[in-house]
């Protein structure tokens, strides 16, 4: 019997071969060519594809349609317009029962080069949702990171309630002793 050792590079190699068939999935070779022409890129991204959400979904079912344009800016800065629709099946965080939330993303993203320093003043304008770009731009990667941040933090049905809401009518105030005291003698 012999086993098989595995360096690190080794392992690296795999892992990334093994990553990319992931990213065989749509890629833009030249973000600032395509918002400088104007292109469009359309298409869908099945739910199970999107690593990173796996453990905030009750199932790993349907898929997501998404819309990317480029275009210009008032100030002539390379801009993609990202929309993403569907719906996703979220686990609840009080039943673990799934919740079908729809999903409705529309976010206008500034392209600036990966090497670039912003100013704190552009960092702290909250009108401006910057993308820095370095390469290729990994289609999946970006629509995956959108959908993540336009979920809720803590997905619940209404049914559920918030924790403790229950018990909130039920409150007792601990002076209520002491006012019974009051107005008795001694």
């Amino acid at each position: 019997m012999q086993h098989l050792v595995l360096t690190w590079r080794a392992k690296a190699n795999i892992i990334s071969r093994l990553s990319r068939s992931r990213s065989r999935l749509k890629r833009i070779s030249d973000s600032f060519a395509f918002a400088r022409e104007g292109r469009v890129l359309k298409g869908t991204l099945a739910v199970s594809s999107l690593e990173r959400l796996q453990d905030l979904l009750a199932e790993a079912s349907g898929e997501l349609t998404y819309r990317i344009e480029g275009l210009k800016g008032e100030r002539g800065q390379s801009m993609l317009h990202l929309v993403v629709g569907g719906e996703i099946p979220l686990a609840c965080q009080r039943c673990l029962e799934a919740i079908h939330f729809e999903l409705d993303v529309d976010s206008l993203l500034e392209l600036v080069p990966a090497d670039v320093e912003l100013s704190q003043e552009e960092l702290e304008d909250d009108t401006r949702d910057f993308l820095p770009v370095a390469g290729e731009l990994d289609v999946a990667e970006l629509v995956e990171d959108e959908v993540l941040l336009a979920l809720p933090v803590a997905p619940r049905h209404e049914r559920c309630g918030f924790p403790g809401a229950a018990h909130a009518g039920e409150r007792i105030n601990p002076f209520a002793v002491l006012d019974g005291l009051k107005g008795k003698p001694n």
